[in-house]
């Protein structure tokens, strides 16, 4: 157990936490002692890949086992215990697979746009405060690096789409980057509503300013619009029923990724996957206290007791909650139509969406406060 953690162990029940990031350890020892602090990248690259990896398999595998149980079935079997291999035998065939390029296409772009869909995604992950003890690094412009990143993401769709030089991976470009530019503007505005109200843009400093309560509730009704629009939009971006019109399986066979096999395929695949993993830990951090504890008032002795619960554990929790109600919107709703997907955003969110913001300025700027600030 280490200092910061004993100091951390130490302020259970008040508001504050020391928080310290790898980059900080490394910029400390690099005048010092150089080696230390590329040891300390390395070690920080080596634990992205493998949470990567992790990820990939543990979301596939949990997706498969609670669509089985929806639907009232048992999921894998028959691949090591419960099934528990299954994704480790899709990685060894994907892998092995044979990866095609179609003759017509424009190779580079094919070949650079999966990389560029996974890279993103891996940026993000880079900045988000998972514990006081374990972030990379705490970007002075967190909310608008994020910001940023989703929306560069829809490039690797759309070149996906375009360098197949196939129809229906064309119109599943279209439709990603119609998707994508559209929904960000409303998930723009939610992450605005917190920004507002914590006063900074660092993400472990809005994770802080939750000491005393979750903006959820303690943004006085608008931290729950927020959330909601934020989930919804989020879900849009990263292609999730029933937003997943740019992969139209029964309309477009695939759309971008329909001329991609292999260990490219696999790329698309998993960056969907840790998308899902990516928007639960940012609306945590934003809205459910991050790896805050859940605290009541002033009862002393209920949130000493939650304080004691190590921080790590607290956000993943969280975050397993919000990635099992994405697989639960998936395995509920069905896929929408195009007009139906573009009415919801123009019409309906987006209005909401600006809406909610006035209203949170009103409260902000007039100091309505209802919970302490």
């Amino acid at each position: 157990m280490t200092l910061a953690w004993l100091k951390i162990m130490a302020v259970v029940g008040q508001p504050t936490w020391e928080v310290v990031t790898v980059a900080d350890r490394a910029s400390a020892s690099l005048e010092s002692r150089w080696y230390v602090a590329v040891a300390y990248m390395i070690v920080a690259l080596v634990a992205v890949a493998a949470m990567v990896v992790a990820l990939g398999m543990g979301l596939i595998y949990g997706e498969r086992k609670i669509a089985a149980h929806f639907q009232c079935r048992m999921g894998p079997m028959r691949v090591g215990y419960h099934g528990i291999l299954q994704s480790v035998a899709d990685t060894i065939k994907l892998l092995l697979k044979e990866d095609i390029v179609p003759a017509r296409a424009d190779r580079v772009l094919h070949l650079l746009a999966p990389f560029l869909t996974l890279v993103v995604t891996i940026l993000i992950l880079g900045v988000i405060p998972y514990s006081p003890l374990m972030q990379l690094a705490d970007v002075s412009i967190g909310v608008l690096y994020l910001t940023a990143l989703s929306g560069l993401s829809v490039l690797g769709l759309l070149l996906g789409g375009w360098s197949s030089n196939n129809k229906w991976s064309l119109l599943g470009g279209m439709r990603a980057a119609a998707q994508v530019i559209s929904y960000e503007i409303t998930a723009t505005l939610a992450l605005l509503v917190v920004t507002m109200f914590s006063g900074t843009l660092t993400l472990s400093g809005i994770v802080q300013s939750q000491a005393q309560g979750w903006w959820v509730w303690r943004a006085h009704g608008v931290g729950v619009l927020s959330m909601a629009l934020f989930i919804v939009a989020a879900t849009a971006e990263i292609n999730r029923t029933p937003f997943d019109i740019p992969e139209g399986e029964s309309e477009l066979t695939g759309g971008f990724h329909t001329e991609y096999s292999g260990l490219r395929f696999a790329f698309f695949f998993l960056a969907e996957f840790i998308n899902m993993f990516v928007v639960s830990a940012i609306t945590v951090t934003l809205f459910l206290g991050g790896w805050m504890p859940f605290r009541i008032g002033d009862w002393e002795s209920f949130n000493n007791l939650m304080g004691l619960i190590p921080p790590s554990l607290w956000f993943f929790g969280k975050s397993a909650v919000m990635v099992f109600v994405m697989m639960w919107f998936r395995w509920t709703f069905p896929r929408m139509r195009v007009d139906q997907l573009m009415r919801l955003e123009w019409k309906i969110l987006l209005p909401l969406g600006f809406c909610n913001l006035v209203v949170a300025a009103v409260v902000i700027l007039s100091k309505w406060y209802f919970f302490p600030v």
